[in-house]
């Protein structure tokens, strides 16, 4: 298959293919036979002609254990990916994800936390953060709070807690007028995701 094919696939892929595209990726990574992905030379010159055509954007923490290219096994222009610890959602990011999914049509959205999250754990065990970093933990304070309150503790409460933060994020990304008149019109699928540092498997959440 050529590169520009490849690149026809992309734009006109549908959601659930995409979603698709990403859960067999992640069971080669899993079983440790992930193909080689296309970081060709012609690969680069044809995304440069012709632009990109991400299949998906991902919204995940910037933990160095979680990037989403090696997680799903994807190459060169297939992910549309926005990184922030504790995959927090602000104004950048935001706009990062209006810019995936309206400019560049990205029929899916993933919502990607993890189990292990430092952001989480700073958020749980409470304390000063210094600098910026206490932008980060009142994002998750919410989800925290919300958790606690349902009696979860000890190595359960973080767990809840980072699934929670997941679903916080999302329902805070549904808020955009332009995600909302994307699902309402069928051009995007949201969804939410957790990896497993352990295993490398990618649990989906049902929104």
């Amino acid at each position: 298959m050529t590169d520009l094919n490849h690149e026809n696939e992309s734009s006109r892929i549908t959601a659930a293919d995409a979603l698709r595209r990403l859960i067999e990726g992640n069971r080669r990574y899993v079983a440790g036979q992930s193909t080689t992905a296309d970081l060709s030379t012609s690969r680069r010159s044809n995304l440069r002609s012709n632009g990109q055509h991400p299949f998906a954007v991902v919204l995940t923490c910037s933990d160095s254990r979680v990037p989403p290219e090696h997680i799903f096994n994807q190459g060169l222009g297939d992910l549309f990916v926005i990184r922030v610890a504790g995959n927090v959602i602000d104004d950048l990011s935001m706009g990062s994800i209006e810019y995936g999914v309206e400019h560049l049509g990205s029929p899916l959205l993933l919502v990607l936390g993890h189990d292990y999250c430092g952001a989480v754990k700073a958020s749980v065990d409470g304390g000063e953060a210094p600098g910026k970093i206490g932008a980060i933990v009142e994002r998750i304070q919410p989800s925290v709070e919300a958790v606690v309150q349902s009696g979860a503790s000890g190595d359960d409460l973080y767990r809840k807690v980072e699934d929670q933060n997941i679903l916080a994020v999302i329902k805070e990304i549904q808020s955009s007028p332009i995600v909302k008149h994307l699902i309402e019109h069928g051009h995007l699928t949201l969804v939410g995701g957790k990896y497993h540092l352990d295993s490398g498997e990618v649990t989906f959440i049902e929104v």
